[in-house]
């Protein structure tokens, strides 16, 4: 019996070891979507310190999910956030219906479920203590993809549902509050 345990002790040491070696080192580039890199964090709580752009904006606190998707935005639309603070669940505006504009971020604010589909580029926000937000790297009938900083993994797909009955598209995951796209985004 004993050696069962010391044998599993082994084993499970191993495999943390290894899942550990493999990580990337904090503020390694993991991935890129549309030439914008995607770094790696190490962890939710690791704080690197302010992106700040050239002109002064505040791209966000580096590797966070925030930073990425403000980097994105500005890198890719030349879109600078009227409000450019705030943890990710704060880029939802809870008080807005699908559909409308949140100026807070200047961007059109669509609700989960929405009758506007999911576009690539379109931010997903997420509930959880901070949030989470990502961005839409591809769409498909049935699932979408998203680009996201600060988590295991670069990609994360998420089934997609179009309800007939009601004309709306959900992403099926309950933690999704909604996505938010730039009004002249027609990829």
């Amino acid at each position: 019996m004993l050696n069962k345990v010391l044998a599993v002790v082994i084993v499970l040491a191993v495999v943390a070891i290894a899942y550990f070696v493999s990580l990337p080192e904090p503020g390694s580039k993991v991935d890129e979507f549309n030439g914008v890199a995607i770094y790696y964090n190490g962890h939710v709580d690791n704080d690197f310190g302010r992106n700040v752009a050239p002109d002064g904006y505040n791209i966000g606190k580096k590797y966070q999910c925030v930073e990425f998707i403000k980097r994105y935005y500005y890198e890719y639309y030349n879109h600078k956030m009227p409000e450019s603070y705030g943890h990710a669940k704060d880029y939802f505006n809870m008080r807005l219906r699908d559909g409308e504009f949140n100026a807070e971020r200047g961007l059109v604010q669509y609700t989960n479920p929405s009758k506007s589909r999911p576009m690539v580029g379109d931010i997903i926000v997420m509930k959880g203590k901070y949030g989470h937000v990502g961005i839409v790297s591809f769409v498909a009938n049935n699932a979408i993809e998203m680009a996201q900083q600060n988590t295991r993994t670069s990609r994360r797909q998420m089934h997609l549902t179009y309800h007939a009955g009601d004309g709306t598209w959900e992403i099926n995951n309950s933690r999704v509050f909604g996505w938010l796209r730039l009004e002249n985004n027609r990829q």
